[in-house]
């Protein structure tokens, strides 16, 4: 027997964009799409361009489930749109979708509450000058990790372990953004936990751990089939993946989220856990982080499709 849907509101998928994360985006929501009409919604999918008002006024759009990655989908533009227009959003507000997507600024307001994060700069594309410096901020040592403050998908990241990489790794970062961050490289685990908000507060997924090969977490490895193992619940100590738990769920609350995100970390050999950033609009394709944790915690793509859609029906409107 099918399951009723929670709304017969007309929704709407966003997808794709111009962002650098397009072609993922759209896998994402091309997914999210199949899996809301599975459950028997109202729903249809938009690639996302400059009519998108006119087409969310056209087609009578009610609520939007965000399935936009980098920028123009996770930090904040698009929910500004859709709130001037009275139009309900899955995920987070404005205020913490902005924040979370600044790498640097999301930091620095968890520095703020107490949570361990990666000492780090942010270098402007304008600071360069004539060229580069070769020379590290005040206090920083090799290696370091340059990467564009408000990015995802690993777009426009380095490893730099000596001088004669640092200028290539800035210009490389500054094609994406004209800021850049560069922070110490915290050697260790790459490990990630996602969490669903809910009524009660958000609840952390199973962590997974990511095994990259050379051990670094590029596009190429997060992409391509096969390149990378993914490890569900990750092999730590029971003590620290209660830590990871509960120092995601304290970013989360701390940014403002809602919806699904997902929190990112480097945790060192000797078990000390980094905060590297907040995701606000997690992958959704088949093969995504999110869908993996919450398969294992017994939550299917389609349910969890509506887990996420529950939030933007749930969202207060001020227009």
């Amino acid at each position: 027997m099918s399951k009723e849907p929670m709304t017969h509101a007309r929704i709407a998928v966003l997808m794709g964009g111009r962002s650098a994360e397009r072609d993922v985006s759209l896998k994402s929501g091309r997914a999210v799409y199949d899996a809301l009409v599975r459950r028997g919604y109202d729903v249809i999918s938009i690639d996302v361009d400059a009519s998108l008002p006119q087409q969310l006024l056209d087609r009578k759009v009610e609520v939007a489930f965000i399935a936009l990655h980098g920028p123009g989908g996770e930090d904040g533009t698009i929910q500004g749109l859709l709130d001037i227009m009275g139009i309900s959003y899955t995920g987070s507000s404005v205020r913490a979708s902005a924040i979370a997507m600044h790498k640097h600024a999301a930091k620095a307001l968890l520095e703020y509450h107490g949570i361990t994060v990666p000492r780090g700069t942010v270098i402007r594309k304008s600071d360069r000058g004539g060229g580069p410096s070769r020379v590290l901020p005040k206090g920083m040592k090799w290696p370091v990790v340059v990467k564009p403050a408000s990015q995802g998908s690993t777009f426009g990241i380095s490893i730099v372990r000596r001088p004669s990489e640092w200028a290539a790794a800035l210009r490389l970062a500054h094609q994406f953004d004209c800021e850049a961050v560069a922070e110490a490289y915290i050697p260790g685990h790459e490990v990630t936990v996602s969490l669903l908000g809910g009524t009660a507060g958000p609840v952390a997924l199973p962590s997974i751990e990511i095994v990259a090969p050379q051990g670094f977490y590029d596009y190429s490895s997060k992409y391509e089939k096969g390149r990378t193992q993914y490890l569900c619940p990750a092999p730590l100590a029971r003590g620290l993946l209660q830590q990871l738990k509960e120092t995601a769920i304290r970013t989360y609350n701390i940014m403002g989220c809602e919806g699904a995100a997902r929190v990112d970390y480097r945790v060192t050999p000797k078990g000390k856990p980094y905060v590297l950033e907040i995701n606000t609009v997690p992958g959704m394709t088949e093969t995504s982080l999110l869908p993996m944790a919450a398969a294992k915690a017994g939550i299917d793509y389609d349910s969890l499709a509506e887990r996420i859609l529950e939030s933007g029906l749930t969202r207060v409107r001020y227009w």
